[in-house]
């Protein structure tokens, strides 16, 4: 195989990476009965499927975007990826124990954070760049 190739299909794999990310959020929205409620500023606000995959492709792309940084700069980037990948996501989980309005909403957004962060994790670098 070719070198465009072998970039065409690590680009596929990782497009379909983020769209998998976006798509487990949405399941869980869907299965959660759509009633996932935040606090914010003192409101209760519903969240709704188009935040939910809009906040997730921008989450996928943003992990896309430092790997290909760290592919550029560090001597092994996969490693690199996942260890600041993994920090991020602890740290991300803050946001849905602080904002749920319920155990419900908080289980739903802490588990939409796991999706789209593993994701991420497994599946951008890919078995072969490791």
């Amino acid at each position: 195989m070719t070198n465009q190739t072998l970039l065409r299909n690590r680009t596929a794999a990782r497009v379909i990476t983020v769209g998998a990310g976006a798509a487990g959020c949405l399941l869980l929205w869907a299965v959660n009965g759509r009633d996932i409620t935040v606090v914010q500023n003192g409101i209760d606000q519903q969240v709704g499927p188009v935040a939910v995959v809009v906040t997730a492709l921008i989450a996928g792309l943003a992990a896309w975007g430092l790997l290909a940084v760290l592919e550029r700069k560090v001597r092994r980037p996969a490693r690199v990826f996942r260890i600041v990948a993994s920090i991020v996501l602890l740290i991300s989980l803050a946001g849905p124990l602080g904002s749920g309005a319920d155990t419900v909403s908080v289980l739903a957004l802490a588990g939409m954070h796991l999706t789209v962060g593993l994701a991420a994790i497994i599946g951008l670098p890919g078995r072969r760049f490791c």
